[in-house]
């Protein structure tokens, strides 16, 4: 593998700065006055799902740039974006978990927003069960491709969950849900976490991005000898 460039390495060390920075607004900001501590989930939380959901899209996006190129640049984006995200999704459902046990008086419960935020963690791990199923290339690009780009429908039918179904899931940014359990209003020293937390978690997005294109043109590059050996 080729060194890794400057920029790349600066973006490492942005990436952990911006995530000590985020924790240390998230632990300082006031508290919530019902809720208390655990509210201070929230900016993780918040700041891992958008991301997330960010990515789900951009591998969607992607996936329509491989159909139309056949490209497998694009495809190796496709399951960079999506494999970060799965990652963040699930760190997304274990915080959300943690807040509602409180608030909820539950870990888990079948909320349109937790339920279609389960299936679509599901939808990307079967994603990549279906790629280790195909050994040719360009069909596994192109089926991974058409899959994630299916795929890609989940990820605003999870956001607006919330906004389209009868649910207890507070509706903190952009409106209100009479029908939401725990909402609350943030002062300005809450939204300057809360945007803080969506900032950092963007750039460390970028840079595990990065970085997982580097892994993937490693990959490309062993499979490649291992065709070369099979002929």
């Amino acid at each position: 593998m080729q060194p890794k460039p400057l920029a790349l390495r600066i973006l490492d060390i942005a990436a952990v700065v911006v995530l000590a920075v985020a924790t240390y607004m998230a632990l300082n900001a006031p508290l919530e006055r019902v809720m208390g501590e655990v509210q201070k989930v929230f900016y993780f939380h918040v700041g891992t799902a958008w991301t997330a959901l960010l990515g789900f899209i951009l591998g969607g996006v992607f996936s329509v740039i491989y159909l139309i190129t056949k490209n497998l640049k694009w495809d190796k984006f496709q399951v960079a974006a999506i494999e970060v995200s799965l990652v963040f999704f699930l760190i997304t459902i274990v915080l959300g978990s943690i807040w509602a046990r409180p608030a909820w008086n539950t870990w888990w419960t079948w909320d349109p927003r937790l339920t279609t935020a389960a299936i679509t963690e599901l939808i990307y791990a079967a994603y990549f069960m279906l790629r280790q199923g195909i050994d040719d290339p360009d069909r596994r690009a192109r089926f991974g491709a058409v899959y994630a780009l299916v795929g890609a429908l989940s990820a605003p039918i999870t956001f607006f969950a919330i906004r389209l179904f009868r649910t207890i899931h507070p509706v903190v940014i952009g409106g209100t849900n009479p029908e939401a359990d725990g909402g609350f209003s943030m002062t300005p020293d809450m939204l300057s976490a809360f945007f803080f937390a969506l900032f950092a978690f963007s750039i460390i997005f970028i840079d595990l991005f990065w970085n997982r294109i580097r892994l993937g043109d490693l990959q490309e590059k062993v499979e490649q000898l291992k065709l070369k050996i099979s002929m």
